[in-house]
């Protein structure tokens, strides 16, 4: 299994408190894309533990489920390399639940970032996070569904990334991408 250390770094990945693209608040639904994909990426980049956010009981369960596939089912047994990603998945219902783990592991609070698609006030450079990262400094990144974070969840982060820009004025990544991106910009061997 794991020979490396893992960062002090995790994801979380929120589908509640979101907007859509009206900015009214709202659930958005767990995927089994975004579960796969971004455990591969974060066991990609070392990442220690990415949190799957929902507050419904039901599409936790749905998670759970998918997950055990991969980790203590057939998947796991026919696929050890995605066995090894979706072990680092964690199930839980709020953000408050996420913090809370991340103190028992790290001892203290980590720095939590949020990521998004427009400039926002507040913002680090990712030469600045990742020379954060590399002095062991304990971090947590936001990632939002839907059409992102709710206001009342960026109102509670410590800074934001920059968003990504592409070419031209389309700028509509799925979370999937812009968590490879983001994990490669912050964390790649250079």
């Amino acid at each position: 299994m794991r020979t490396d250390r893992p960062r002090l770094m995790d994801i979380a990945l929120l589908h509640y408190p979101v907007v859509n693209k009206r900015g009214e608040t709202i659930g958005s639904a767990v995927t089994n894309l975004d579960l796969h994909d971004l455990a591969r990426a974060g066991r990609t980049y070392g990442i220690d533990t990415c949190w799957i956010v929902t507050p419904y009981d039901e599409q936790r369960k749905l998670a759970r489920r998918i997950i055990s596939h991969w980790t203590d089912g057939y998947g796991g047994k026919v696929n050890p390399d995605r066995r090894e990603a979706l072990s680092i998945l964690r199930i839980c219902s709020d953000l408050d639940e996420v913090l809370a783990g991340c103190v028992a592991r790290w001892g203290k609070r980590p720095r939590v970032l949020a990521t998004c698609a427009s400039p926002r006030p507040n913002t680090r450079s990712y030469e600045t996070v990742r020379e954060q990262v590399r002095r062991d400094e304990p971090h947590l990144l936001l990632f939002g569904t839907a059409w992102g974070l709710s206001p009342e969840v960026m109102a509670g982060v410590d800074a934001t990334l920059p968003p990504l820009k592409g070419r031209g004025e389309y700028n509509h990544l799925s979370v999937r991408s812009a968590v490879a991106i983001i994990l490669d910009r912050l964390l790649a061997e250079r």
